[in-house]
């Protein structure tokens, strides 16, 4: 068997998918899409939580915004399923039916 040099290997270079070089313009409009869609998902979680606490504690909560919309499963598959289901191509976010609405714990 024949052992490898270092001369042997050729040094890889660049990026894994080179055309999704992102400028920060395009970073920074991402980011500034991403919180206004938490923002709004964020009212309506807070506007119908007081509600559902107690019936659906722990419970997962899909969110869509554009229209206000949200769907309820105690599996947190299902819940998005639903949410896909409906909005196929929405943005949706997903909160636990809890005091902080986190989802897990760190």
């Amino acid at each position: 068997m024949r052992q490898l040099s270092d001369t042997d290997r050729t040094p890889r270079l660049g990026r894994v998918f080179p055309d999704s070089n992102y400028t920060t313009e395009e970073i920074a409009q991402r980011k500034a899409e991403r919180e206004a869609l938490m923002q709004r998902c964020d009212a309506i979680f807070e506007g119908v939580t007081s509600n559902l606490i107690d019936e659906f504690y722990d419970w997962f909560m899909v969110i869509e915004p554009e229209s206000g919309d949200y769907f309820i499963d105690e599996d947190e598959d299902l819940a998005v399923q639903k949410a896909h289901e409906k909005y196929p191509t929405n943005a949706c976010v997903i909160y636990c039916i809890n005091e902080t609405g986190a989802c897990c714990r760190v």
